[in-house]
């Protein structure tokens, strides 16, 4: 039995294989996905493929939701389908009887063949609907079968179409009801992809992000390590800060905390690529002036445009732990508490500038001494530059070391101490600190 299809009397195709049901302006094309109908303006379309264009429906019209008369469009067979598939086209109804890709001889050939389909497998009879999803993978589709045929139609909506209808009692309000829910499905089903798809790249890229972020080399040291690391960038994980801290075969501890300018992903892709460039040149013997005037040469070379620079804080503690050289490219000075004393930022005088701001510029190592017990605080400004409270005032660095003071009068120590100080910060800033905020803590207790 051929595939009934709608047609209007008198009213001639406007192109091979189209009967308009509706005068109303043609929908706008709306790319590559389910057209998006405004009802006002747009008629839902429906393109048949079907193998007897000589067959009707007893149905006059096809209505949608609002009582515009559905759009329909008829191809013979897969070739023309494609041709027709434009993107104002809203459903596809689908013969599962319709022959081969490219056949339009479509009843003699089911009669033909009558025996030999009476032994193929489902999958083989829905061989077409599988090259029409993939043709349309973003469009609904309807499949039409005969009401015998239950099995094969549950089998089409289980790889990929919207519903099936059968032969026998397919009316035109069945029909506009069908076409309704396959376009409003379809549609659930894309954005519920979008959705799955959005929280895997989001899960893929916080893998990829902890995967970025440093694994302190401390193997055979006393020295305790604990950090802190807040990027600006909502549900970021990586941020234009970046720290590090490995320990040579010499014994030496280096440490080292950075900031690059800026808060977007080209600014931690940079912070990224400046820590591994640290640590391979840290390991390979560099240290001081030369280490940092290689890693002005990197940031030249991988940063987007020459307005961007950064800070940086190193640090390299001798093996026993007592003493430490310290270089600062216009980074803030770490902070040292001792036990019975207060809390202080370490000297920072003649430090030099930020990398990248000055070719051939110096860096100079200053000598500090530790003593037996320490702890030794690196941090970025985005812990100093929140606000206190809703005035302009900022914590600055004194603030945070009265901070710190007080946190240290509480007993607090290693992870604590660190968390309560971003705690606090972000308190006084009266909510989230807009700014990166990376603070390292490398404590050293003689036995």
């Amino acid at each position: 039995m051929p595939v009934p299809v709608p047609r209007q009397r008198d009213t001639p195709a406007t192109e091979s294989g189209q009967a308009v049901l509706h005068t109303a302006a043609p929908p706008a094309s709306v790319g590559a996905g389910v057209a998006q109908a405004t009802p006002q303006t747009t008629a839902l379309t429906l393109l048949v493929i079907e193998d007897d264009p000589a067959g009707g429906l007893t149905v006059p019209e096809i209505l949608d939701a609002d009582g515009h008369r559905i759009r329909l469009r008829t191809a013979r067979n897969l070739t023309e389908a494609e041709r027709l598939l434009t993107p104002d086209v809203h459903c596809i109804l689908l013969d599962l009887s319709l022959p081969g890709h490219g056949n339009g001889a479509g009843s003699a050939a089911r009669a033909a063949g009558a025996a030999t389909a009476a032994t193929a497998t489902v999958d083989q009879q829905l061989a077409v609907l599988h090259q029409v999803l993939r043709l349309a993978p973003r469009h609904a589709v309807l499949v039409l079968t005969d009401e015998d045929d239950a099995e094969r139609a549950a089998e089409a909506v289980r790889v990929g179409a919207q519903d099936f209808l059968f032969r026998d009692e397919l009316d035109g309000r069945l029909l506009s009801r069908a076409i309704r829910y396959a376009v409003e499905r379809k549609r659930a089903d894309i954005a519920q992809y979008k959705l799955a798809e959005s929280k895997l790249r989001a899960q893929e890229n916080a893998r990829l992000e902890r995967g970025l972020l440093p694994t302190p080399l401390l193997d055979g040291s006393d020295l305790r390590f604990a950090a802190r690391y807040r990027p600006g960038r909502s549900r970021a994980l990586l941020g234009g800060d970046f720290y590090d801290t490995v320990r040579t075969p010499d014994g030496t501890v280096h440490a080292m905390i950075g900031d690059v300018c800026g808060h977007g992903p080209d600014e931690a892709a940079l912070g990224v690529e400046l820590r591994i460039a640290w640590r391979a040149l840290t390991l390979a013997g560099l240290c001081g002036d030369d280490l940092l005037a290689t890693l002005q040469e990197v940031l030249e070379v991988e940063r987007p445009c020459e307005e961007i620079f950064a800070t940086l804080c190193t640090v390299d503690i001798a093996p026993d732990g007592r003493r430490a050289g310290l270089c600062l490219a216009g980074h803030p000075a770490p902070l040292i508490s001792r036990p019975g004393r207060r809390a202080r930022l370490l000297p920072y005088e003649n430090s030099g500038p930020a990398l990248g701001l000055l070719p051939r510029a110096r860096w100079p190592r200053r000598q500090v001494e530790l003593g037996g017990t320490w702890s030794l605080m690196l941090y970025t400004d985005g812990l100093i530059e929140g606000r206190i409270g809703e005035g302009k005032e900022r914590l600055g660095q004194d603030g945070m070391v009265e901070m710190i003071n007080r946190h240290l009068d509480l007993g607090l120590s290693g992870e604590g101490l660190l968390e309560a100080s971003v705690t606090e910060a972000r308190r006084l800033n009266g909510g989230e600190l807009t700014d990166d905020v990376a603070v390292v803590l490398l404590s050293r207790a003689e036995g």
